[in-house]
């Protein structure tokens, strides 16, 4: 399988929703299994709620703070951050660039 960057940001934003109400911010490139590979491109605001998978986020480019359940993580291109299932995440101090790949995989509730 191959997914291709500036494909998937072509096909944002994503349609809209209550939670995303200018349009999603994220776009599959594909799964296998228990794995769900995306691209998030959060602009101003990360309203995202606790997923039931673990993640990593892989940053594609700009720069962003990931706070995790109040610590907080500066991000920018080439860093890889991990959220636990479950626990309360999202980007703040957002750059306007800011591209992320992000992987859900294993277990619901997580690995332990």
């Amino acid at each position: 399988m191959k997914a291709s960057l500036g494909a998937l940001l072509n096909s944002l934003p994503g349609p809209t929703s209550e939670e995303w109400p200018n349009g999603e911010p994220f776009a599959e490139a594909f799964r296998h299994g228990s794995m769900l590979v995306e691209i998030f491109a959060p602009r101003q605001q990360d309203t995202q709620t606790p997923h039931d998978q673990d993640e990593l986020y892989i940053i594609a480019s700009g720069t962003a703070v990931l706070n995790i359940e109040g610590i907080e993580y500066e991000a920018s291109s080439g860093d890889v951050l991990f959220a636990a299932a479950h626990k309360r995440h999202n980007f703040e101090k957002i750059s306007d660039d800011f591209v992320t790949w992000v992987i859900f995989w294993g277990p619901r509730g997580g690995e332990r």
